[in-house]
């Protein structure tokens, strides 16, 4: 059985800091974004963690994620996957809520009121409900980067929830979150842990 599932959000961005969606255009992490990587790689490289040695590492293909990875110490042995790319968010993509709300007439709620031309409720459930799947039969320790929304949605499937509770889990850039067990149940063992980033 998977012993832990580690979570990655990729560091800070230029869009990120600015609030807007950020799907699949390949923004590049700031030197702040890139400082906050390596420190998450030296927590993981230290105790309890160790390296992970022996861990499936997986990516999401965008850079913003490769590089938080390999910056983290992680690069040499983690393979890309589509499935971890973040939401497409159609015509949400390099806009904020407010810029999203004004073009809709003043009201719009990513969660709740989708995106046009972009993924539905129903792929991004079935993207992350394919990480879960993965997840579940890897033997021993994995670790995901990848990007905010998309992980959220893992977190939420993890727990047998609509996608639409990833509403309720925050993810912060460059924290560290973990999926597990208690009693048979699926939990969140860590949420949005960022203590490496507090100087």
């Amino acid at each position: 059985m998977t012993a832990r599932i580690l979570l990655v959000r990729h560091g800070q961005t230029a869009w990120s800091v600015d609030g807007r969606h950020t799907g699949h255009t390949d923004v590049p992490l700031l030197d702040e974004g890139r400082a906050d990587a390596k420190a998450l790689g030296a927590r993981l490289h230290r105790a309890p963690w160790g390296g992970l040695r022996g861990a499936q590492v997986r990516t999401s293909p965008l850079s913003r994620a490769k590089e938080t990875c390999e910056l983290a110490g992680f690069g040499d042995r983690a393979s890309d996957w589509d499935a971890l790319k973040e939401w497409d968010y159609g015509d949400a993509e390099g806009r904020t809520g407010e810029q999203m709300a004004e073009a809709r007439g003043g009201e719009w709620v990513l969660w709740r009121d989708g995106v046009r031309g972009g993924e539905t409720f129903a792929q991004l459930s079935a993207r992350a409900d394919d990480v879960v799947a993965w997840a579940r039969e890897v033997e021993g320790d994995a670790v995901l980067f990848a990007h905010g929304h998309v992980l959220r949605s893992v977190a939420a499937r993890w727990l047998g929830q609509d996608v639409r509770f990833a509403s309720r889990i925050r993810l912060a850039p460059a924290s560290l979150s973990e999926l597990g067990w208690a009693h048979g149940e699926p939990v969140l063992a860590r949420w949005n842990d960022t203590g490496h980033l507090e100087h």
